[in-house]
């Protein structure tokens, strides 16, 4: 998560969601055919000013998702934990992120890493930053600061767009790994005659979660949110359904949704539903990156259902459920206080050893789901190896 001082709104919508089968009722099948909305009409404004879901990113504050991302690799050492074997085995821990990153975005993002091989003394112990103790963003700016003047002898910033900072093991207070994400109205940190906006400062959690946690915090580079929760149970809007959530889910794809906020997929790819009406939309599986990729039905200036299809293969190789994918995304919640939901096909099943009951959301052939409130229905109506099919209506 990144280490930004934040003042979040607290969530007050709610809402009642049911799960059924169900066949189109008559009044549906009467509701004429109208030429498809574009994609744009079911773009979502973003309303927190930081990492959320509107698709209006403020390139100022946050890093292009696309093309190549050049990342330098410190490792550091302190002076009350210092370190006793070689980086080649620090870089081998993130090595895998830039090919996991690649494929993910369908190819469209790429990082380029170069590691500094060499230990980087910090002038200041371990323990002095904060990282035990609530970790602020003055703190981690320090910390940012430390390690960029340190090596600045050894490279030239001017060459990348963001650091990673990487810890000795023997660093125990460096215990986990925020995003640091500059203050455009600060002096923040400068190498090189360069400033230095965005970086990951990795802790020992490296090593629980591997590289993922490299794809997990740049993602909040590129401005996306935290979709597990801050308080309470950690995994209870979106299961282990996209790498920003649970970094150890079984299907860590991007969401399609996200996909499309970064640009990995066009506005072609995108079937929007913007108010009253129906359509019907073959979806391909997120994981192939072809074809339409997600069905939008808008339900208000923040708020949209969004169907996707999800297929145990590639970066979900070890899904628990396959099929479609609903969730609502509401552009107004804040990181870390569920700006998405997944819908639960199936909340009553008991999940096997190693899946979540989110986990077990994907909904099938047969199966409809509605919001009574919004008025939103989303059915599926047919499914194969090819991806799935599902008819959005709403009054």
């Amino acid at each position: 998560m990144p280490a930004q001082p934040l003042r979040p709104l607290p969530l007050t919508a709610a809402f009642a969601l049911v799960a059924c089968l169900a066949a189109p009722t008559a009044a549906e099948a009467a509701t004429p055919h109208r030429p498809a909305a574009p994609a744009a009409d079911c773009a979502l404004p973003g309303r927190t000013g930081w990492t959320d879901e509107g698709h209006d990113t403020d390139t100022r504050q946050f890093q292009r998702a696309t093309g190549t991302r050049k990342v330098l690799t410190l490792f550091v050492d302190f002076p009350d934990a210092p370190a006793t074997d070689s980086t080649r085995a620090y870089a081998a821990q993130l090595a895998p992120a830039a090919r996991w990153l690649k494929q993910a975005s369908h190819g469209r993002s790429r990082l380029a890493l170069t590691s500094l091989h060499r230990w980087i003394r910090m002038p200041a112990d371990s323990t002095s930053y904060g990282f035990e103790r609530g970790l602020t963003f003055e703190a981690h700016e320090k910390y940012v600061r430390d390690a960029v003047a340190a090596a600045d002898p050894h490279a030239d910033f001017s060459r990348y767009d963001m650091v990673y900072v990487v810890p000795t093991r023997a660093a125990a207070a460096i215990t986990f790994s925020p995003t640091y994400l500059f203050d455009p109205d600060t002096s923040g940190v400068s190498a090189d005659g360069r400033r230095v906006k965005w970086g990951v400062t990795f802790g020992q959690d490296l090593w629980r979660w591997g590289h993922k946690v490299a794809a997990h915090e740049t993602g909040h580079t590129f401005g996306l949110p935290d979709l597990y929760a801050f308080t309470g149970d950690t995994h209870r809007y979106t299961g282990g359904w996209d790498v920003m959530g649970d970094i150890a889910g079984r299907a860590p794809q991007y969401l399609g949704w996200h996909s499309w906020k970064l640009g990995w997929i066009r506005d072609r790819q995108v079937a929007c539903l913007p108010g009253a009406g129906r359509r019907t939309v073959r979806l391909t599986p997120v994981e192939r990156g072809g074809g339409t990729q997600i069905a939008v039905l808008r339900t208000g200036e923040t708020t949209a259902y969004v169907a996707e299809s999800r297929r145990a293969e590639g970066h979900d190789r070890n899904a628990c459920s396959t099929g479609v994918l609903i969730y609502k995304v509401d552009s107004a919640t804040p990181t870390g206080e569920g700006p998405v939901r997944v819908m639960n096909a199936a909340p009553a099943t008991t999940p096997p050893p190693g899946c979540t009951p989110l986990d077990l959301a994907a909904h099938t052939p047969g199966q409809t789901f509605t919001d009574p409130d919004a008025g939103a229905r989303i059915t599926v109506i047919g499914g194969g190896k090819g991806g799935d099919t599902v008819r959005l209506s709403s009054p």
